[in-house]
């Protein structure tokens, strides 16, 4: 049928880009069939529609699709009708179906046939590909629909709040294997020989949580988990790296149900291992989908962090099956309830999982990460209004995800966990199958516990930044707004209500009944002559200021704070001092405490080391010595404490302390031992992996110090890995070299070889590089047209966040600052502002530490 551009005319935007609600649908009836070899599809859908009044026409959201055909009719099956046109606005993403006189008010079926591409963006329904153990390229179709790419897949009405059923049938050629939401319910061979596969209705959901998949994978045996058939899926020749996450998987599932009350609401679960996939994992019903990397792995010769995060990646998921799939938000601004609830319940459940990783303690550097942005005057609020759906990108951030998850983890241990679960539970009941808004959740969560929920947590998700909580005598506290720019500005905040929790050193007992500060200042409880704590347990989203002598008393009996309170008077401390409000010389001291203290957790360590990065990129040329002597004092002893193999003393996180020291000691350290020891390791290595929790600390210091011959042998063993993690660390090894033709070949594999999915973090990767990062920025510059292209759009604001490590010398940060404001992405938004200005932090902490630094290094560590 011919097709024409679509005029919508008028001053209205909102009605550009939100559909109508004269036209509902109910249940989709799909039909596609991919050809893979042509990278092309058909499709065929019969979309059950409730016609709730007076129209015309039927406007739903349609992208790189060409529709052939269309025909209405009526519920009862009496008439038929065709539309007089259908036209297709590409800008707005819709097509609109005219009909010569209104539609009869009630049910109806529109039939819809269409054509469209597998595209190579890694969204909607594209292509992607792998190499077989014989070498043959082969290649799957497979979805990714959020936010609003489904309609790049089939006609749908593709907004969160239009749920419906889904009914998906894929005709696919011989030896090809089909997955989707539901259970397969039929298979019929057609004529042609290509099967059609049949899959059972979904439960009533959004459009961005539809799945398919075609493709020559191989999925394990179900495990049974309470009635639910548990699977992965993954390409030929990688099934032995599967049995973690189904073991992960069973875990979540069972801890789910129990924790929620509610059972899982679809009738299997497949998690499926995709080769190109431009995020972590999706939470589609029923078929979630992951990069290999977070889901297929390796116990034997994997970190312990590498662990961790496919544990957390598959129960993040695995939670978004009941908050964001069974209740879903209403539009796109409440986007950061699904995924902070989703992120705190995966901290949640892997504690539970693996309680001596202290989950919960390495969730402090997360929330570290959101509140190094939340200090920006260029931060914005955690819920934001969203209009068109694009904006919904600006979403998908550390403020969302960190310190939604955050934010929430504060509330919890504020109301008690008991209370929270119940009004979870009771939000879940109230609004299955349905779509809610923000305030849905903090009504149930004030029926549950009987506090002001809404009027605390408004304060913070409705505006940006968070406080800084200064400690006085008699447990005197006075807020104020936090900011790493000088005076709070910008989208920070002004005031919060602060729920304080707070106990006296040395003791486990913590107070919170009357630590709800919603004054400028206001006072806790007088402990007395012991010192007080305040953010006891460490949970509360707000960094806090002690008097200079209290912070040394504090540094003399750390072995009393809890590991997550001595990570925040760590990060408070390093935060002060990147703020201008406190010396660099408190943090080296802090540093030089955890020494003396025997430290041994990795978090509280990753600070200092943190820190010692930033030292790095600033330290004048003829200051390096000095800075290499300082870490090799600081960490030497460390590191001769730990050794660098696994030993019977160690706990469960001791192994990310030895790789993180080794690393920072063998590089800006300069530590000549440890460079040779981490080279002949290397050389021992050509044909087994490294060891799993030293092997990314062994690659860093090689590249760092060496030439072609290890360049070659990183290449090679990229792109022959035994494993997505030893991939991973080999691609990310190129970047470490230093040598400046070594760092351009990377980047032109980059342009060329690597996988979009991982190429642009490759670039940013070789930004970060101290010795090569001018040189890449350069490159950039001259490649920056070809990257939309080449690269899915949001990955390309993570390339960015690598120009923020160009802030020396300060002309070369203006220069950066220049190019970006002149080439802006289209996505971009308010992240770029932000690593703007996290440069121009830098930038100014290199103008006031840097003349002074060697003198300050030489004093605090005393090095004569």
């Amino acid at each position: 049928m011919r097709t024409s551009t679509l005029d919508t005319g008028g001053d209205d935007d909102t009605a550009a880009y939100r559909l109508p609600t004269t036209v509902l649908p109910r249940h989709y009836r799909l039909t596609l069939a991919p050809d893979l070899s042509a990278a092309t599809f058909t499709g065929d859908v019969e979309i059950d529609l409730s016609v709730e009044g007076t129209t015309s026409t039927i406007v739903l959201n349609a992208a790189e699709l060409e529709i052939a055909s269309a025909t209405l009719r009526a519920g009862d099956g009496s008439s038929e009708r065709t539309p007089t046109s259908i036209s297709l606005d590409a800008e707005e993403e819709r097509a609109v179906l005219r009909f010569d006189g209104p539609l009869a008010v009630g049910p109806a079926t529109l039939h819809l046939t269409f054509t469209g591409i597998l595209n190579d963006k890694l969204r909607g329904f594209y292509r992607s590909t792998f190499t077989d153990e014989s070498g043959v390229e082969r290649v799957l179709a497979t979805t990714q629909m959020e936010s609003t790419d489904a309609r790049r897949a089939f006609p749908c009405f593709d907004e969160p709040e239009f749920k419906a059923t889904f009914e998906v049938t894929l005709i696919v050629e011989d030896g090809l294997n089909a997955y989707s939401n539901s259970p397969v319910v039929e298979e019929i061979l057609d004529p042609d020989g290509r099967r059609r596969v049949h899959f059972a209705a979904t439960m009533v959901m959004s459009t961005y949580l539809v799945a398919f998949i075609v493709g020559p994978l191989e999925h394990t045996d179900p495990v049974d988990v309470g009635g639910v058939p548990l699977r992965v899926v993954y390409p030929p020749g990688k099934g032995h790296l599967t049995a973690f996450a189904l073991d992960v998987g069973a875990h979540a599932l069972r801890f789910f149900t129990d924790y929620f009350g509610i059972p899982y609401p679809a009738d299997k679960l497949d998690m499926v291992a995709i080769p190109d996939f431009a995020a972590g994992a999706m939470e589609n019903l029923g078929c979630v989908t992951y990069r290999e990397s977070a889901l297929l792995v390796d116990p034997t010769t994997a970190a312990r962090v590498e662990l961790e995060r496919v544990a957390d990646v598959v129960c993040h998921e695995i939670a978004h099956m009941w908050f964001g799939d069974l209740v879903t938000m209403k539009w796109w601004n409440g986007i950061w309830l699904n995924e902070a609830f989703a992120t705190f319940m995966e901290v949640l459940a892997v504690d539970a999982y693996r309680p001596e990783w202290q989950r919960w303690v390495s969730f402090g550097v997360e929330r570290e990460a959101a509140m190094a942005v939340d200090g920006l005057h260029s931060t914005r609020p955690v819920e934001f209004p969203v209009g068109r759906p694009e904006e919904a990108e600006g979403m998908f951030d550390v403020l969302t995800y960190q310190k939604g998850g955050s934010v929430l983890r504060m509330l919890e241990q504020f109301i008690g966990p008991d209370v929270f679960r119940e009004g979870i539970h009771d939000y879940l009941v109230a609004h299955a199958y349905a779509n809610t808004e923000t305030a849905d959740l903090w009504n149930a969560l004030e029926g549950s516990s009987g506090r002001p929920v809404a009027a605390i947590m408004d304060t913070w998700i409705n505006q940006g930044g968070y406080p800084l909580m200064t400690v006085g005598e008699g447990g005197a506290v006075t807020q104020q707004p936090f900011s790493y720019s000088g005076s709070p500005g910008g989208a920070i905040g002004s005031r919060w209500q602060i729920p304080i929790l707070y106990r006296s050193l040395g003791s486990d007992d913590t107070w919170a009944d009357s630590g709800l500060l919603t004054a400028p200042s206001g006072t806790v409880d007088d402990v007395g002559d012991a010192e007080l704590v305040v953010n006891a347990g460490g949970s509360g989203y707000y960094r806090v200021a002690y008097d200079t002598d209290t912070v040394a008393r504090l540094a003399a009996r750390l072995g009393e704070l809890t590991p997550l309170e001595r990570y925040n008077l760590v990060s408070d401390t390093w935060a002060a001092t990147l703020a201008g409000d406190a010396p660099l010389a408190d943090l080296l001291r802090l540093g030089r405490a955890l020494a003396d203290s025997g430290e041994g957790d990795p978090s509280v360590w990753s600070v200092i080391i943190g820190a010692l990065g930033l030292l790095d990129r600033v330290t004048p040329e003829d200051g390096r010595a000095t800075l290499a002597a300082a870490v090799r004092s600081l960490l030497g002893p460390l590191v001769a404490r730990l050794g660098w193999d696994p030993a019977p003393t160690d706990d469960e996180r001791t192994p990310s302390l030895r790789a993180g020291a080794l690393l920072t000691l063998g590089t800006i350290g300069d530590d000549p031992d440890v460079g040779a020891e981490a080279a002949r390791r290397f050389a021992e290595a050509k044909d087994k992996p490294l060891q799993g929790d030293t092997a990314s600390a062994i690659l860093g210091i090689v590249a760092a110090h060496g030439g072609v011959a290890e360049y070659e042998t990183y290449l090679d063993r990229y792109r022959a890995p035994a494993d997505p993690q030893e991939e991973h660390r080999y691609l990310d090894g190129l970047a470490g070299f230093r040598d400046g033709d070594l760092a351009a070949r990377t980047f032109d594999l980059a342009m060329t070889e690597v996988r979009s999915q991982d190429a642009p973090f490759l670039i940013r990767l070789l930004l970060w590089n101290r010795d090569t990062g001018a040189a890449t920025w350069q490159r950039v510059v001259a490649a920056w047209d070809d990257f939309p292209a080449k690269f899915p759009s949001s990955t390309l604001t993570r390339m960015l966040d690598g120009a923020r490590a160009q802030c020396t010398p300060p002309e070369l940060a203006d220069e950066v600052t220049a190019f970006i404001r002149a080439h802006p992405l289209p996505a971009g938004g308010r992240t770029i502002d932000q690593i703007l200005e996290r440069l121009a932090v830098s930038v100014a902490f290199g103008r006031r530490e840097g003349p002074g630094l060697e003198s300050t290094l030489t004093d605090v560590f005393e090095l004569g």
